[in-house]
C-alpha cells in the first residue's frame, strides 16, 4: 500500500494502528518486501510515502508526522538530527547504493559506459542532482568523465529516480541513470557504474521526534537492524555495512548474476 502525504495528514492520524514511514523513492522495491516481512513478524501495517530525499525531507519540516524517514543521502537525517526533528541517537546507515546506467533496449549501453562520450542518443535522464542523492552521484559521474558540459542539453530532469525509471522503461528516453536495485532482470542493457566516480551513497534512517512515544516506531527501526532485514536488502543489490562480509557478498553476487544472465 502506497500513502502520499499531499497535503501532509493530520497529527490524529498518525496514532491510529498504521505507521507512517518517508521512504527514498530508490528504495521503494526493497521496502514493499521489508513491510511485508514486518508485518508478518509484529502486525503492523507499514504506510510508506515515496518521493526524493530532498522532498520528504521537506514535508518533515513542514510537520508531516511520519515515524520514520529512510533517506538516501547521510546529510538530510543529520540536519534533522541537527535541527532536533529526530529521536537523538537514533540515526544509523541502513544501506549503500549503486548507480547505474541503465537502457530498456538490449545493446544500447555498454558494460564500460562508453555509451556516454558517443553521439548515439539524444536523451539522458537523471534525477534532479539538488534534491535526489542519485541524481547528484549522476551529475559527480558526467563530471568525472568530463561529460557534463557536453551533455548537459541532452539532459533529462526527473523529480525522482523512480521517474528516471519510468521515463526509460517507457521508452521515451533511451537511457538514465538508476539504482542498480531498479534494474529488470534479463531486461535492456546496463552499465554498473564504479563507486570511484561518485561521492558514496549512504543511506541513512532516523526515528522522528513525532514518534518518540511510539512503541512501533521503535520495532520498525530495530527491525531495519535486523539480520533478516540485512538479508532482504542486500538481496536487491545494496551493500549492508552491518552484515557480516561473506554474506552480503553472497546475497549482492546473486542480484548482480540475476542482471547479467
Amino acid at each position: 500500500m502506497v500513502f502520499f502525504l499531499t497535503p501532509p495528514v493530520r497529527a490524529e492520524q498518525a496514532k491510529s494502528s498504521a505507521l507512517y514511514v518517508a521512504v527514498a523513492a530508490n528504495f521503494a522495491p526493497v521496502f514493499e518486501q521489508i513491510s511485508a516481512a514486518f508485518k508478518t513478524q509484529h502486525g503492523i501495517e507499514l504506510v510508506p510515502s515515496y518521493a526524493s530525499t530532498g522532498k520528504l525531507y521537506a514535508q518533515i519540516i513542514n510537520g508531516a508526522p511520519f515515524a520514520l524517514f529512510l533517506a538516501a543521502d547521510t546529510a538530510s537525517p543529520q540536519k534533522l538530527e541537527k535541527d532536533a526533528y529526530t529521536v537523538p541517537d537514533k540515526r544509523f546507515t541502513y544501506a549503500v547504493g549503486h548507480l547505474v546506467l541503465w537502457s530498456a533496449q538490449p545493446g544500447r549501453v555498454d558494460a564500460k559506459g562508453e555509451v556516454l562520450a558517443s553521439d548515439s542518443f539524444d536523451r539522458l535522464a537523471i534525477a534532479n542532482p539538488a534534491t535526489a542523492p542519485y541524481g547528484l552521484a549522476a551529475q559527480q559521474v558526467l563530471q568525472r568523465l568530463g561529460q557534463w558540459q557536453r551533455l548537459r542539453p541532452k539532459l533529462i530532469q526527473a523529480e525522482s529516480i523512480a521517474q528516471v525509471y519510468q521515463f526509460v522503461s517507457s521508452g521515451n528516453v533511451p537511457m538514465g541513470f538508476i539504482a542498480a536495485s531498479q534494474v529488470p532482470a534479463h531486461s535492456g542493457s546496463f552499465w554498473r557504474v564504479p563507486a570511484e566516480l561518485h561521492a558514496p551513497i549512504e543511506q541513512q534512517v532516523v526515528i522522528l521526534k513525532s514518534a518518540q512515544h511510539n512503541a512501533d516506531a521503535f520495532k520498525l527501526y530495530d527491525f531495519l537492524r535486523s539480520e533478516q532485514a540485512a538479508r532482504i536488502i542486500s538481496a536487491f543489490g545494496y551493500s549492508v555495512p552491518d552484515v557480516p562480509g561473506a554474506e552480503r557478498a553472497k546475497h549482492a553476487d546473486k542480484h548482480t548474476s540475476a542482471l547479467t544472465q
